[in-house]
């Protein structure tokens, strides 16, 4: 509904370091529990003055890169809609929104702003640079309550609150579903230290099911056409006749383009099938590219929620059909708007979890640390955190949902290629890391 967008890689690295170490799992812990015990200098006191709860919401707008100008103005929507029914237990929502700009000094900005604001929580948001917002938002103690799972750093950092499990589980859950169908199966990714970080995650799922590593292709970060990379990926999916191959395209904002080059070069090898995760590829990407007579057509791919016809959602598109029909930025369909909702749902779990009391940057972080349960309408699992989460010691202390689905490419459409949902803890805790 918002047109073409690129799509950068959702697990991109930031200069809060790779998930890798036991020491940064300790440091979390370290961290949060200063947080709890009131060391050190963590303000954060303000945005719940009187009975406004204020909030802030970022993503990017208006840039060349990855857009969600859904999630901002969904959670405006959100807040009306809250607002027009009661508020958040009698308190009434006020919803600040920023441009993050697929930039690192813009993003860096919203969180300052989020600090001169007084904002109990930023909630829902977007943002690929989490070594520009976070540090801010953990110096003032503002919560970062479901972000996209756009960084590692989401999985990290004790102030995050993430309600999906990033491209870590999605890659997982698409080698465990490719394992039992593909023979080679290749992954093609940006030759950059962050896309190192994901050719683990994927054979952690393919080893569940005892199928070889992925065939690691590697590309330039920085080309414009992929007809080399495409090559390879095809003389390496098709190598072991009669099995049928499988090209995984995990470029970000060049999938398309690698796609491109693909299409033009698999009329020369046997068929091989083409699958994807939701990051890289979403129903956008999917008409862009051709619909049903496209490169996806019949493409496995992996996400975090429900299909958007699962009736699961029918409040969220309560609360769009009230308070923000015909507002073509918010497609219930996009991973984003559905991410804020589940973001906001936790916000007002929290708030009603305070009955009278004080709203607050610390007593949000208080009831969200003190093991608070969070039901979602089950689009994800009872979401609770603690400060050593069952994948710690691959440094992912954060990641409290390794729960993903699966859908095909079907007639030019994502849906549902079977019910139900797969939980990758376990899998994941086989990741080789670095």
């Amino acid at each position: 509904m918002t047109g073409r967008r690129r799509i950068r890689s959702p697990f991109h690295r930031t200069s809060t370091g790779p998930v890798t170490s036991a020491v940064r799992a300790a440091a979390a812990v370290a961290a949060g529990t200063a947080l709890l015990a009131g060391c050190g200098v963590v303000p954060g006191t303000g945005g719940g003055a009187g009975d406004t709860v204020t909030v802030m919401t970022w993503a990017p707008s208006g840039t060349s890169g990855t857009n969600k100008p859904g999630m901002p103005a969904f959670a405006q929507a959100y807040a009306r809609w809250v607002n027009a029914h009661g508020g958040l237990g009698g308190r009434t929502l006020k919803v600040l929104t920023c441009n993050e700009r697929n930039d690192s000094v813009a993003a860096a900005k919203c969180a300052r702003d989020a600090v001169k604001r007084n904002v109990v929580a930023v909630v829902g948001s977007y943002s690929l640079y989490g070594d520009s917002y976070l540090p801010t938002l953990e110096g003032a103690g503002i919560p970062y309550i479901g972000g996209y799972g756009a960084t590692n750093a989401e999985f990290t950092s004790p102030l995050s609150y993430p309600v999906n499990g990033g491209q870590p589980t999605l890659l997982a859950g698409l080698g465990r579903e490719l394992a039992g169908g593909c023979g080679p199966v290749v992954l093609v990714r940006p030759d950059t230290i962050s896309g190192d970080e994901l050719p683990p995650m994927l054979d952690s799922g393919l080893k569940a099911r005892g199928h070889a590593p992925a065939v690691d292709e590697r590309a330039a970060d920085d080309t414009t056409e992929y007809a080399t990379p495409s090559t390879r990926a095809l003389t390496a999916a098709s190598g072991q006749p009669p099995e049928k191959g499988c090209v995984i395209p995990a470029l970000g904002d060049s999938t398309g383009t690698f796609m491109d080059s693909f299409r033009r070069a698999r009329g020369k090898f046997p068929a091989v099938r083409t699958a994807a995760t939701l990051g890289n590829v979403d129903q956008t990407v999917i008409n862009a590219s051709g619909g049903a007579s496209g490169p996806y057509e019949g493409a496995y791919v992996t996400g975090w929620y429900p299909a958007s016809s699962d009736a699961r959602w029918d409040r969220m598109k309560k609360v769009i059909s009230e308070q923000a029909f015909g507002d073509n930025r918010i497609d219930p369909a996009d991973a984003g708007v559905q991410t804020t909702w589940i973001a906001y749902t936790v916000l007002k779990a929290v708030v009603t979890s305070l009955g009278g009391g004080e709203v607050s940057s610390e007593t949000v972080r208080r009831a969200l640390n003190g093991g608070l349960s969070v039901t979602t309408g089950d689009l994800t699992p009872t979401l609770r955190w603690g400060f050593q989460g069952e994948l710690a010691a691959i440094g992912l202390s954060r990641l409290v949902n390794a729960e993903v689905t699966l859908q095909v490419v079907r007639e030019g459409r994502l849906v549902p290629a079977r019910k139900g949902v797969t939980d990758l803890t376990d899998t994941l805790r086989e990741a080789k890391v670095n």
